[in-house]
């Protein structure tokens, strides 16, 4: 969870105004079809919007996308904030009304905020990496029983599920392969084959898990690796990988390109 600034929200909704204007440069669009409530029907053509149950003009219909868009900026905080105070700022600075904060005070409240929000994170931070990592201990040890998985002196898991016959790439090559990587869960978080096309990538520039386990593997070779977070991305993680996650990947080894000089 990142924490956003006062200004995103509005940045958002310029960006989709402007989207707006520039589209209002094309021909206007015909009016919906005559499955629509006639009365916005009507409302609708009256101001060249498009017809939409709800929204009858394009003021509703601007208004409620700006809303969208201020929306999605606060979801990282929407339960800290109240909306029907969120809402008499709004109404009460456009009406150009004198505000319940001057400058200081709604800077320092800024601040004040975003250390709050900042030490929560942290916090949610280690309490999922002290979780992730003790589940993915214990998975570890009850996978490491089951026929045909290996497990090396680092602690990395794999199992062939088809032995190629070709070389084995060293640490200092480009490989081309197919893959695909989960979580303990299932979900998977990334995968060349959604891509529909192999990645390349140079080995020595992957996660230690990564290097050590494709260097097992003969070229034809499909594999079913399980990475512990000290040989993935540990504590920090990445992206839609939490802290301390333990990774399962299926990899199938294409090809090696000439090695690195």
């Amino acid at each position: 969870m990142k924490f956003t600034s006062r200004h995103t929200g509005l940045a958002l909704a310029v960006a989709s105004l402007a989207a707006l204007t520039a589209a209002c440069n094309k021909p206007a669009d015909k009016p919906a079809d005559a499955a629509k409530p006639e009365a916005t029907a009507d409302a609708a053509k009256a101001d060249g919007a498009k017809a939409i149950p709800g929204l009858a003009t394009e003021k509703e219909q601007v208004s409620y996308m700006i809303g969208m868009d201020m929306a999605r900026s606060l979801e990282p905080v929407k339960d800290e904030i109240d909306l029907d105070t969120v809402h008499k700022a709004l109404k009460s600075s456009l009406a150009g009304e004198k505000p319940l904060l001057d400058e200081k005070q709604a800077g320092e409240i800024r601040e004040a905020f975003a250390q709050k929000i900042q030490a929560q994170r942290i916090a949610k931070m280690m309490a999922d990496a002290k979780k992730n990592l003790a589940d993915g201990q214990q998975f570890l040890a009850e996978n490491g029983k089951k026929p045909g998985v290996v497990t090396t002196p680092s602690g990395l898991q794999y199992q062939v599920l088809t032995e190629g016959k070709g070389a084995k790439p060293k640490p200092t090559d480009i490989v081309s392969a197919h893959y695909k990587g989960m979580l303990l869960d299932g979900k998977t978080f990334d995968s060349s084959y959604d891509r529909g096309e192999p990645a390349n990538f140079a080995l020595g520039q992957m996660v230690p898990g990564w290097q050590e386990g494709l260097t097992l593997m003969p070229v034809g070779s499909k594999y079913r690796f399980w990475i512990p977070a000290k040989l993935g991305y540990g504590e920090q993680g990445a992206g839609p990988i939490g802290p301390n996650q333990t990774l399962v990947f299926e990899v199938e080894l294409l090809d090696i390109a000439k090695a690195r000089k």
